[in-house]
């Protein structure tokens, strides 16, 4: 596999496991690009390296960081390496001077069953959203994101109680199977893409834009489902929450982690709790109710609703 020369572009932990199959697969990974470290810290001051560069330097494989991916410089670079394929996991948009300079191409690890869930948040969405399963794609990169010929996928199913963490684990190491497997089928050109337009069924597309902040706020109006669904598909990272009136008058922000959900009719209106001031600790939906299990209070650490209930009377 020596000759086989291959360009890694990630940057989180995702992408980490993927760059590991290749490195300890014995692959000739000649490069790896990667986003600038990042300021952290109160006065941001500390510079902090991405896990992709974190390993890639543990290998003492060369890294690039460009802050432009149209930089002549880096161009230049790349091209120095000589790659015949790239593999994007979990990195950038790529321009095509970039993406079209392997004589095999570039292809991407995307977090969906494409095309279901093109975009930055494809775990989050797929849970959010209830899906009974989901998966990885490798495809081809063109010039429309996540919109390339796909080359592979692999299911898992999502069990009720799976959240963000539980899914991002598995299909990060599934992730890392399929990339050695696309990277195998390329080199050993027995690739056949398929065209995204041909696994369309009648199923509307959905999406999986980034999220933010106020997207993660919690609409106690909906069913009981769709806020369970929606508060474990944002745990642990970023998180849902709401605000919460004390017994005293006082707005606390809350994070919700963990949940149990209870279908059952009622008359309460949405946003009432429901709470013996021990263990118990419910929210009324609109056909039910969220048991409240594990939370963090702003400013303070992640606890049990037993914990929580202790310090805070509602």
């Amino acid at each position: 596999m020596g000759n086989k020369r291959i360009v890694f572009m990630g940057t989180p932990e995702f992408a980490v496991e993927s760059l590991r199959a290749l490195v300890e697969g014995g692959y000739s990974v000649v490069g790896v690009v990667t986003m600038p470290d990042k300021p952290i810290g109160k006065h941001q001051s500390v510079l902090q390296a991405s896990p992709v560069k974190q390993y890639a330097l543990s290998q003492n494989l060369p890294v690039l960081q460009p802050k432009k991916l149209k930089d002549p410089d880096f161009i230049e670079q790349l091209r120095a390496w000589n790659a015949e394929l790239q593999v994007v996991v979990a990195f950038r948009m790529l321009p095509e001077v970039v993406w079209n300079m392997p004589r095999l191409g570039t292809f991407n690890l995307h977090a969906s069953l494409l095309p279901q869930y093109r975009g930055a948040a494809p775990i989050n969405w797929a849970i959010i959203n209830g899906e009974r399963e989901t998966g990885v794609t490798t495809f081809f990169l063109t010039h429309e994101i996540d919109a390339g010929t796909i080359i592979f996928r692999e299911k898992i199913p999502i069990a009720d109680t799976d959240n963000a963490e539980i899914i991002h684990d598995r299909l990060m190491h599934l992730g890392a199977y399929l990339v050695v497997q696309t990277v195998d089928a390329i080199f050993g050109n027995t690739v056949h893409p398929i065209p995204q337009s041909e696994l369309t069924t009648e199923e509307k597309l959905k999406p999986a834009p980034k999220i933010f902040k106020e997207t993660c706020r919690i609409d106690w109006n909906q069913p009981t489902e769709t806020i369970y669904n929606f508060i474990r598909g944002l745990s642990p990272y970023p998180g849902a929450w709401t605000e919460l009136v004390t017994s005293k008058g006082n707005i606390i922000n809350l994070k919700i982690f963990e949940t149990g959900k209870i279908i059952q009719p009622h008359d309460l209106p949405p946003k009432t709790i429901i709470s013996d001031g021990k263990k118990q600790f419910d929210i009324s939906a609109a056909d039910g109710f969220i048991r409240l299990k594990n939370l963090q209070q702003a400013g303070k650490k992640r606890m049990d609703v037993e914990d929580f209930l202790r310090g805070v009377r509602v």
